[in-house]
């Protein structure tokens, strides 16, 4: 990792650059595994479950029997502290559980919204390099305070063809309806399309590596929606001359070590800092129990000393961190100033990894530079919302001439007729 000082503005592009991953050659591999799990179905999906997982399975489905004996083997403090988790996470998406009001546009033209529960969501948390079950409880927990009718999850399994037991504890915990040992690309593609054993999903959620990525991508072209595009995770943390090297270290590699193309960010207005941070992560990282992994994410991160708090402001809004961490003397000034960020952690102890796993918020995050459009996963994001509307006859006689003139300029006869004779009936009475 280096540190950079004072670089000019033509220089920025050059530094925020996310490590650049070319899935070009992947897609044909990837389209060809999708396709033939819609055609094959479950023969197809246990191929590959066998071929990428190595797992020889006669039932995709985890059964109640698996469910009891995964939970026997999750410690009480693990499982004491994923209920907490499960309430704050709770506590965190059910207030955003609030009626839209209706509005009358006019008098006798009244319209609202109503947010439906989409019917059945597909979830999909890795196994990879990391058991991942506080994404379980991040996509599972909203879906049913959602009230989505169905919850189908797929999680890839062991080669003993076991899901990993703390991902089998949490998803039932969470509620989920039907866990299925499912990994990779065949996973994606039964979830989109359904199989004799897999539900077909109508919106699907989760991370995975470029492999799930692509999947996501391909199917999300079709009928099936995706929470939303994703990418390596990615920290950046805002400090000056008040923040603990130790804590910021921390953060950085909190973030690093998730994988190689995982990126952490520093900018600073405090060389001294700057300093005493590399320092703190050339100490701290040989602690790490995924140190080498860690280290080739901190190849392509990077210390930014900058003059003044509008470069740090500017920085920040261009990059569009997925997690940005402020550990300033006046953290909110700076979070008003944010438009582009995934999750903001506000102070010298709020870590990110608070937020990854119990204080409430959730952990699905747009990454690449995505926040500049995309928020994160919410109680919304598991619901679509349906407009209504309904027009007495006052509220005719008040905006037919409204609608038929506007409809007669798009030369559109039969919407202008729709609402003409309706007036004229009105009119006549």
């Amino acid at each position: 990792m280096e540190i950079v000082r004072y670089p000019g503005r033509e220089k920025w592009a050059e530094l925020l650059k996310r490590p650049h991953i070319d899935n070009s050659s992947l897609m044909e591999t990837v389209r060809n595994v999708i396709d033939d799990v819609r055609e094959r179905g479950d023969e197809a999906v246990r191929d590959y479950e066998l071929k990428f997982d190595k797992a020889d399975l006669d039932e995709l489905l985890v059964s109640e029997e698996e469910f009891d004996e995964a939970e026997k083997s999750v410690s009480q403090e693990l499982r004491e502290a994923i209920m907490t988790a499960v309430h704050n996470i709770t506590a965190f998406h059910a207030a955003q559980d609030v009626q839209l009001p209706s509005v009358e546009t006019m008098p006798g033209v009244r319209c609202w919204q109503k947010s439906v529960p989409i019917d059945r969501v597909g979830l999909y948390v890795p196994g990879g390099t990391a058991p991942l079950f506080s994404t379980v409880l991040m996509l599972a927990v909203p879906a049913k305070i959602a009230q989505c009718p169905e919850v189908i999850m797929c999680t890839p399994p062991d080669k003993e063809g076991r899901v990993n037991p703390v991902v089998a504890y949490a998803a039932r915990v969470a509620g989920v309806d039907k866990l299925f040992k499912i990994g990779g690309v065949q996973a994606i593609a039964a979830m989109a399309y359904g199989t004799e054993s897999v539900p077909r999903t109508y919106k699907i959620f989760g991370p995975g590596n470029q492999f799930v990525t692509a999947a996501k991508q391909i199917v999300s072209l079709g009928q099936v929606a995706i929470d939303m595009p994703a990418g390596p995770s990615e920290v950046e943390v805002i400090a000056d001359e008040t923040a603990n090297a130790r804590f910021v270290a921390a953060d950085m590699l909190s973030q690093a070590e998730h994988g190689a193309d995982s990126q952490s960010i520093l900018i600073t207005s405090s060389p001294e800092l700057a300093e005493q941070t590399l320092q703190e992560i050339e100490r701290q990282v040989e602690q790490l129990e995924r140190r080498e992994l860690t280290e080739k994410s901190l190849s392509h991160s990077h210390i930014i000393v900058v003059r003044s708090l509008d470069d740090v402001i500017d920085l920040t809004n261009e990059y569009a961190p997925e997690h940005l961490i402020i550990q300033t003397e006046q953290p909110h000034v700076i979070a008003d100033q944010i438009r582009n960020a995934g999750s903001v952690f506000l102070g010298h102890y709020t870590p990110e990894s608070a937020g990854d796993y119990a204080s409430g918020t959730n952990h699905t995050l747009p990454t690449s530079g995505y926040a500049h459009a995309y928020n994160g996963v919410n109680l919304d994001s598991f619901r679509k919302k349906m407009t209504l509307q309904e027009i007495t006859a006052e509220g005719v006689l008040k905006i037919a001439r409204t609608v038929e003139t506007m409809a007669h300029a798009e030369q559109l006869t039969a919407h202008e007729a729709a609402m003409r004779l309706r007036r004229e009936s009105i009119e006549k009475k």
